[in-house]
């Protein structure tokens, strides 16, 4: 609990995802590299497109392995890049989950 605090007090005003997995993600030893992440996306991506359909990835989401609650889902939408075909660019999500939201 105390190193949560400690943590926390190193966010500039209120923590949101984006902030959360930042702050999070510098304490981590042997987090995947973004190599790894991006990697794991091209596995949805056959056609190398750079893109994956936000729709499938939802219901990726929040049927398998360790399940996303809606919530979760809209939370980590609200900071993901989606095109106005509904296609999530994950090459710059995967840079926002490793280096934080360029926003920010």
């Amino acid at each position: 609990d105390e190193e949560l605090e400690e943590m926390l007090k190193e966010g500039k005003g209120p923590i949101n995802f984006t902030v959360f997995l930042t702050l999070f993600g510098e304490k981590l030893n042997g987090t995947d590299p973004e190599e790894s992440i991006l990697n794991a996306f091209k596995l949805f991506d056959p056609a190398g497109t750079g893109t994956v359909n936000k729709d499938e990835f939802k219901q990726l989401l929040l049927t398998q392995a360790e399940k996303f609650s809606p919530e979760e889902v809209e939370q980590i939408f609200a900071v993901t890049p989606i095109d106005v075909s509904g296609n999530i660019d994950y090459k710059s999500l995967c840079y926002i989950i490793t280096h934080g939201d360029e926003k920010e």
